[in-house]
């Protein structure tokens, strides 16, 4: 089964899935070096100021102008392309629910990039482009490019452990909903507690217990030490 990439706001929990996969994508980072005099020596010394956030870039695209069907979405013919990349561009606003503690101000929600399960990237997005390249006779678009750039918020690595929660590792992780699962049964999977349901939901940002959606993620965080 072909796994769909997708983009989670992390204060919303709410999720864009890619309507069709991206062909590449990449990462980049840099670090911070200045150079020391060495006296008497051929080569200067270099001293490390400090890593910067990794960037991930990538290109998305959207297409409306046939019927088709994308992670039990059903796309009709001639809908707007907007409505299936809104999603982005809420991660572009600032959020009245999600204020810096720091700064007592509101800002942009954190997201998630996420491909499977092997790995994902917590970030925010830095730069959004769209170009639309296709209209109905009256100006709706129908297919659309996007050009998305995420900066990392979180060092998790690009290549997490394959086995996150093995050995009681402190690590966060990701945990899709499948059909019929509720928050006790995940709970319990994670913790050995069904009792640290509300843990999760608090965490996650839910509401309500009994509404989990198959494909809805949801974050695993340690429990809080007592």
């Amino acid at each position: 089964m072909l796994v769909k990439a997708r983009i989670v706001n992390c204060v919303t929990n709410e999720m864009t899935v890619c309507m069709f996969n991206p062909k590449e994508y990449t990462f980049s980072k840099q670090n911070q070096w200045s150079e020391k005099n060495a006296k008497h020596q051929s080569v200067s010394h270099m001293e490390f100021g400090g890593g910067s956030p990794a960037t991930l870039k990538l290109q998305l695209f959207f297409d409306t102008y046939e019927a088709h069907d994308f992670d039990g979405v059903h796309v009709r013919a001639g809908d707007d392309v907007r409505q299936y990349t809104k999603g982005l561009w809420d991660l572009m606003k600032i959020s009245e629910q999600n204020k810096n503690r720091a700064t007592n101000t509101c800002e942009p929600p954190h997201c998630r990039f996420e491909w499977g399960r092997l790995w994902s990237f917590e970030a925010v997005i830095d730069s959004l482009s769209q170009k639309f390249t296709l209209f109905k006779a009256d100006g709706t678009p129908l297919r659309a490019t996007v050009d998305v750039s995420f900066r990392q918020i979180r060092d998790e690595g690009q290549y997490p452990r394959q086995n996150p929660t093995s050995g009681g590792s402190p690590n966060e992780r990701i945990h899709i909903v499948t059909r019929g699962e509720h928050l006790q049964a995940i709970a319990y999977a994670a913790y050995g507690d069904p009792n640290h349901w509300r843990y999760l939901a608090r965490i996650n940002n839910i509401d309500d217990p009994l509404g989990l959606r198959p494909g809805q993620t949801l974050l695993i965080k340690p429990l809080p030490n007592v």
